[in-house]
């Protein structure tokens, strides 16, 4: 198991064979990442790009009106700003931490220049690229057609794939900016949840009691998101493994099967 501050948390970093991470880790810079804590602004450049170990940080989508929702969300399986690697210069939205814990962060001019070298990292930062595009065409059908259970069912799988435990400490207000709902809506669809026991709610915090039956109240969305992300995680495990790095087992339930 690495070390608590160790930057092999991070599953791309982990897989990287042992010449590009030595020469990566000295541009590695560990940073804490709180919850709340704002790493884009839409409109404004993309300096550093960010590993997350412990955090997850997710993208809001802001319109002209003030309307925002969520369009992704990002822990250790990937990096954030990875659209700055395919040719873009601003973030087009805001991303901000949404559970706190750590990071890694590499200046986006340095990193730029490490991808084109090609190579393993090429390879993982693309793989991973697919994936979130796929989680990001889910988010968009859910945000047409599911109802707020089963958005909130989504949401709180994708989270806590990423973390240790089966609790996220979230309050309805944020759920609901993250959901572009109002936060009296997503009480309603807590509750619902936790008549049937698939969670509990108490204040500020959201835990899962029955997996199984969350999965399928988020319905087909999640499935065909949790099968991309398993691809990833069978790829970079290949590649720790070919690297002579053990694949980690702090990849929290990702993704276990169903309980």
């Amino acid at each position: 198991m690495p070390p608590p501050h160790s930057a092999k948390l991070n599953r791309i970093l982990a897989a990287l064979p042992l010449a590009s991470y030595t020469r990566l880790l000295p541009l590695l810079e560990f940073v804490p990442m709180p919850a709340g804590h704002v790493i884009y602004e839409p409109d404004l450049p993309i300096r550093h790009l960010y590993f997350p170990t412990t955090s997850i940080v997710a993208r809001l989508y802001e319109t002209e009106s003030g309307a925002c929702t969520q369009t992704g969300i990002i822990g250790n399986e990937g990096v954030a700003g990875i659209s700055v690697l395919f040719g873009a210069e601003n973030s087009l939205a805001r991303m901000v931490v949404q559970s706190s814990g750590s990071a890694f962060r590499i200046k986006a001019d340095l990193l730029k220049r490490e991808f084109e070298l090609g190579g393993e990292l090429q390879h993982l930062l693309l793989r991973f690229a697919h994936a979130l595009m796929i989680q990001t065409e889910q988010i968009a059908v859910s945000n047409r057609y599911h109802t707020v259970d089963q958005q909130l069912s989504y949401l709180l799988l994708m989270s806590l794939d990423r973390l240790p435990g089966n609790e996220l400490h979230i309050t309805h207000e944020q759920v609901g900016i993250m959901l572009g709902v109002r936060r009296e809506s997503v009480t309603v669809a807590a509750h619902k949840l936790q008549t049937a026991g698939a969670i509990r709610c108490r204040r500020g915090h959201l835990a899962v009691v029955d997996r199984r039956q969350l999965e399928a109240s988020a319905g087909e969305n999640y499935a065909v998101v949790k099968k991309e992300y398993e691809r990833l995680d069978v790829y970079c495990s290949v590649a720790a493994a070919g690297s002579g790095e053990p694949p980690t087992k702090e990849f929290k339930r990702f993704f276990q099967s169903s309980r």
